[in-house]
């Protein structure tokens, strides 16, 4: 194997590697947002941990993060808490990185 082909292969792997923690944080976070969102909603228990798994689910309909922002606002309108949008992608914004951390510390 010519180390053109060794570099290639490397950075190949790194990239998937990198796509891996990137999904990983990312559903790390919406599940900390739906424990965040569940609190708010007066939801404690394992039924927290269930709605946290909802907004987890949420993230698989399509790309982005529209429908895990949009699950999370129409639940927060349906019980009348009064939560904006720039609130919910500041939390969004903030867990990322605390998820992010926690997948390259191997939590």
């Amino acid at each position: 194997m010519s180390e053109f082909n060794k570099r290639e292969e490397g950075f190949e792997k790194k990239f998937a590697l990198d796509e891996e923690q990137k999904f990983r944080a990312e559903a790390r976070r919406n599940r900390l947002l739906g424990l965040w969102a569940a609190e708010k909603l007066g939801i404690t228990g394992e039924a927290a941990t269930a709605y946290a798994r909802e907004v987890v689910a949420a993230d698989f309909e399509e790309a982005g993060d529209g429908d895990v922002l949009r699950k999370v606002m129409a639940d927060f309108a349906a019980r009348n808490v009064a939560v904006t949008e720039p609130t919910i992608r500041a939390k969004m914004s903030e867990l990322i990185a605390v998820a992010a951390a926690e997948v390259k510390g191997g939590k």
